[in-house]
Formats: structure tokens, C-alpha cells, sequence
């Protein structure tokens, strides 16, 4: 089984100004491409976990979240990045506004059922994959699945957890930086993607 790269969404592949609820809000930074087309080179699997509040909220259906993944990763491929291997999403959240959204799930980042229902469908081995994300719920969510995991600074990292997100103040990343592309010289330094490799 390969190893995988996940990928928290908003604020690593594409830029955190809020809520991402319309393709033409979509900004992607303009190292992304050529950073994902490195680790997917290097032969990762690219999986985006991601929370979407925005279907919990009313702001977007099912079908347009995964619309929207849709044009993000459009606009990744129209700057020479690519494709990504799968596109996890949890539409739910404990203070809901639709209340079928609102329970209680393994899926909401810092919970790892996202990234267990990928390693599932997708045939990869958690214990050697890695996890980037910009908030500690990522570094939470990666460490409960068993992966290593990396936490960009940008900011969000030191925003207040999200709501209802329990997180053990002790937990560390295994690797913090600035920039994706450390992030990513950190993964093609330090992470296999086979066991042949």
C-alpha cells in the first residue's frame, strides 16, 4: 500500500479568505501546482480532507460542495497541477442550522474518519502517509489516523479551535513551517511512498 498525502483545503491548496462557497471565490497560490505536481511525481496519492460547513450551514448542497472541489481542481490543472487522487468531506457540524447535519460523527476534523474511509477506498497505508493542514485539528485528525503530519503556520494555526473540536494541548506536529513548499521538501526528505522505495 502507498503512502498518501492529504491535504487540508482551505488555507493549504487554496487561499483561507473565508467562506469558499462560489468558483469564483476560488484563489489558488501560485506555487501550489508546481508543489502538488512534485509529490505526485514522487508518486503520492493526493487526498483533500476537508470540513465543509458550508452544507451544515444551508450555504451549499452536497452536490455543489463537490462542484466545487470540481473547479478548484480545474483551476489546479489549468496551472499545470494535478489531479487529486480523492476529495473527503465532512458536511457536518454539532450546532448545525439544517438539522440533519446535526449530529455527532467521526468524520468532523479532529476526528480521523476521513481519512480511514480514504485509506480504505483508496488502498493506503496510514502509519507512513502525512497529513498538511493549518489548524491543529489537521495535526489531531492526522495523529488519531496514525500518520505523520505537518502544520503550516499561516495564521490559522493559531486561531481558537473549531467549534466543538476537542484537541490535546500537548500534541505537536511532526513537522511545523512556513510554506507549503517546505512542507513539501520536509515529505520528499523524509516520507517514502512504497515500501520499495
Amino acid at each position: 500500500m502507498n503512502a498518501a498525502v492529504f491535504l487540508d483545503r482551505d488555507g493549504v491548496v487554496v487561499e483561507d479568505n473565508g467562506v469558499l462557497a462560489r468558483a469564483s471565490d476560488i484563489r489558488i497560490p501560485s506555487d501550489v501546482p508546481r508543489l502538488l505536481a512534485m509529490l505526485s511525481a514522487a508518486g503520492f496519492p493526493l487526498v483533500v480532507i476537508s470540513n465543509q460547513t458550508v452544507v451544515s450551514r444551508g450555504l451549499l448542497t452536497e452536490g455543489d460542495a463537490i462542484a466545487l472541489q470540481h473547479a478548484v481542481e480545474a483551476e489546479i490543472a489549468t496551472l499545470g497541477g494535478p489531479m487529486f487522487d480523492g476529495f473527503y468531506y465532512c458536511p457536518h457540524h454539532p450546532n448545525a442550522t439544517l438539522p440533519a447535519y446535526r449530529i455527532d460523527c467521526d468524520c468532523r476534523k479532529p476526528h480521523p474518519g476521513l481519512l480511514h474511509r480514504a485509506a480504505h477506498d483508496l488502498g493506503l497505508d496510514l502509519k507512513r502517509s502525512v497529513f498538511i493542514g493549518d489548524r491543529m485539528s489537521d495535526v489531531a485528525a492526522g495523529h488519531a489516523a496514525g500518520c505523520r503530519t505537518v502544520l503550516l503556520r499561516s495564521g490559522a494555526h493559531l486561531a481558537p479551535p473549531i467549534e466543538g473540536a476537542r484537541v490535546d494541548p500537548s500534541l505537536s506536529p511532526d513537522f511545523a513551517c512556513d510554506t507549503l513548499d517546505e512542507a513539501v521538501r520536509w515529505i520528499l526528505a523524509h516520507v517514502k511512498h512504497h515500501d520499495r522505495d
